[in-house]
């Protein structure tokens, strides 16, 4: 059912949250793990002087994160792919598993609350809306991770 299953992270607790459960589906399913970060590039483009440092800065971020899914997916025995790519976060992750072939994607949320859920919209609700995979979203609970 699964092959492969697409784990983006963004390096929080929040994202964290969805590796356990990608792994364990991996395991049942025999599956990749493909690991992804994204340089968000909005971030920085405005940054006249400095932008440079910036995008090393969160790429050496990003690199951490995806090694952190790649420590949980050997130690489960799974092969994993890692990447960390630049570009608009939920463009590059939907970009992503079309081009990976990715069956589903596992993605943390972290639950907001009020106004701010109505504008915008987070990374993992554009994702839910406009993928064509199924989309597993795991919700983060500050109070059990503690």
């Amino acid at each position: 059912m699964y092959d492969d299953i697409l784990v983006p992270t963004d390096g929080s607790a929040a994202a964290d949250a969805a590796v356990e459960h990608a792994v364990t589906l991996a395991e049942r399913f025999d599956a990749t793990l493909h690991a992804l970060y994204v340089v968000d590039s909005t971030a920085y483009s405005s940054l006249e002087a400095g932008s440079q440092m910036v995008a090393e800065a969160l790429e050496d971020e990003g690199e951490a994160a995806v090694d952190r899914i790649a420590a949980a997916a050997n130690d489960a025995d799974l092969p994993v792919v890692e990447s960390v790519v630049s570009g608009t976060a939920y463009r590059s992750i939907l970009e992503y598993a079309g081009e990976e072939d990715i069956d589903l994607i596992t993605m943390g949320t972290h639950g907001r609350r009020g106004i701010d859920r109505y504008l915008l919209g987070s990374v993992t609700e554009r994702v839910v809306r406009s993928a064509d995979q199924p989309v597993l979203t795991v919700r983060y609970h500050k109070d059990e991770a503690e």
